[in-house]
């Protein structure tokens, strides 16, 4: 099997066509996905640890909880990784000829986008909470105060699109399956019977 139009691509060999790419909506969403976490780890890794004026070590001012900064860091680099890696893969995935192969990478782009979904969501819980109780005396001038806004909003924002991105390969794998099948289960309606022929008598 060629792999003709299985997995939301057509045969493999095509030539590669950059406007038809970023025109997909699970390329859009996967690069909303690799800028939210260059966000939020920017934000985090820059303006994330502050101290009193009377200090000279930095804490970080999610209420000087030093694991808030260091998952909120750790889950943005893996998670800018990751999304290179997959838009990498969505690049190659039309040049995939074996329907299984293309198979196994929807399922993962599901799994990954599943997990990411998750983590995000404990992240924003985590740093909302963390923000929420943190103390006003142990950051007077409200340094990186707007950072870690937005770290929180932009942790709410990539649950949504890692949402997103588990439902898009969900539906990428649902007409795999479906063209699949039709392959395999198609019957040509109008069949043509050999032409039987006879010898002919000189």
């Amino acid at each position: 099997m060629d792999g003709f139009q299985a997995y939301g691509a057509g045969k493999a060999g095509g030539a590669f066509d950059p406007l038809t790419f970023f025109r997909q909506p699970q390329t859009v969403v996967r690069i909303l996905c690799w800028f939210f976490s260059i966000v939020i780890l920017g934000c985090v890794a820059n303006e994330g640890y502050t101290n009193r004026p009377e200090e000279v070590e930095e804490y970080c001012i999610f209420n000087r909880n030093q694991n808030a900064c260091n998952y909120a860091i750790s889950m943005g680099t893996l998670c800018f990784l990751c999304s290179a890696a997959f838009l990498a893969l969505d690049v190659y995935f039309p040049q995939i000829s074996g329907v299984k192969d293309r198979k196994k990478a929807v399922m993962a782009d599901i799994g990954v986008s599943a997990f990411w979904c998750l983590v995000w969501f404990v992240g924003f819980c985590f740093l909302a909470n963390q923000w929420q109780v943190s103390k006003e005396e142990d950051n007077p001038l409200k340094e990186g105060a707007d950072a870690a806004r937005a770290a929180i909003v932009f942790s709410f924002f990539s649950i949504f699109t890692w949402a997103l991105q588990c439902l898009l390969g969900a539906h990428r794998f649902k007409l795999g399956a479906d063209s699949v099948t039709y392959n395999q289960e198609y019957v040509d309606p109008n069949p043509q019977e050999p032409v039987e022929t006879f010898p002919t008598e000189e």
